[in-house]
């Protein structure tokens, strides 16, 4: 099958469904390169837009990553193949964070891979305003087992657990926006004009709540002539919150799969999502958001789900600058 060949138009439109995953800051902290021997497409890490203020350990940048790699797989579902992902599969090679093999088609096409390719480029963080309907049991029932496949968990939080959850994100966007290295480093990831083709463009900004119920991350940091008009968010949010059993790298990059197989499921369904990352970027406010009645584990990220509009795609690097055919 001419689309199983490993070619230049082939690898194109792998990396590109890539790159259309959610990062941190919109850091797109990946490269790609190919080893054709092997037809092995590696997936690196790009330590020069890490964001260390916010992301210390590097966490954030392998669920980074780990969303990139879920992109990749669903995107060579599409073209025929079965890949095989290995993670970290070379402890030699700390910036290696995935391995994806290539070598063998698909023989059957497993169901829902077109509907998840789709939504790769209809999938968009949403920093406005929700109309407050309810998200359906049934649709939040296939987000839960998106991310069980992946080896997470997602959990949906009755009304008094939100309410603490985001009194903690609360909590951690003040502190992020008083900090000087945070508000210098979230700052200095606005672009505008001819500027790199990653970071959070002006136009992406979102607005802060007027009731202060939801905290929306300020970008723009006490730089009041730069903020957006308040607006009215929904009133009773549905936050979901990814977990994990352990807190390792592997770990983190199965929370990127798990985070990006549950945002590209919302968005067959119509459900627009954003991320509520602040209370992760701060150990003690991450370790509180716990629930203290569930089992033991770690929590990873929360996420707002509604509906409204889909939402203008970021700027993504293109194929070409990240893309290494030959070793």
């Amino acid at each position: 099958m001419s689309t199983l060949a490993l070619d230049a138009t082939a690898l194109e439109k792998l990396v590109s469904a890539a790159v259309a995953a959610p990062s941190i800051h919109n850091s797109q902290p990946w490269h790609f390169r190919l080893q054709p021997e092997t037809s092995i497409l590696e997936v690196r890490a790009v330590r020069e837009r890490a964001v260390p203020a916010a992301d210390p350990q590097g966490r954030a940048m392998h669920i980074s990553v780990g969303a990139a790699v879920l992109n990749l797989r669903v995107a060579a579902r599409h073209l025929g193949w079965a890949p095989v992902v290995r993670l970290l599969p070379d402890p030699a090679e700390p910036d290696l964070f995935a391995g994806v093999r290539l070598d063998e088609a698909s023989p059957v096409r497993l169901p829902g891979t077109e509907e998840l390719y789709d939504a790769i480029w209809h999938r968009h963080s949403i920093r406005t305003p929700f109309t407050g309907r309810p998200v359906p049991a049934d649709v939040l029932d296939q987000l839960v087992a998106a991310a069980r496949v992946e080896g997470a968990t997602l959990q949906l939080p009755d009304r008094q657990e939100t309410a603490r959850l985001l009194e903690i994100t609360t909590e951690a966007e003040r502190r992020s926006t008083t900090d000087p290295a945070q508000r210098a480093e979230s700052r200095s990831w606005i672009r505008s004009g001819d500027q790199p083709a990653y970071g959070i463009p002006v136009h992406a900004l979102g607005p802060q709540d007027r009731a202060g119920r939801l905290p929306m991350r300020d970008f723009s940091a006490i730089r009041p002539t730069e903020h957006q008009p308040f607006a009215s968010f929904e009133r009773e949010p549905r936050i979901a919150v990814l977990t994990t059993e352990h807190d390792r790298p592997e770990d983190w990059l199965r929370t990127g799969l798990a985070l990006e197989h549950v945002l590209l499921t919302a968005t067959v369904h119509g459900v627009r999502a954003s991320l509520l990352h602040q209370a992760m970027e701060w150990p003690h406010l991450r370790w509180t958001t716990r629930e203290p009645h569930q089992r033991p584990g770690h929590v990873q990220m929360l996420v707002r789900l509604g509906y409204g509009p889909e939402g203008a795609p970021t700027p993504r690097l293109a194929a070409a600058d990240v893309l290494d055919r030959e070793t």
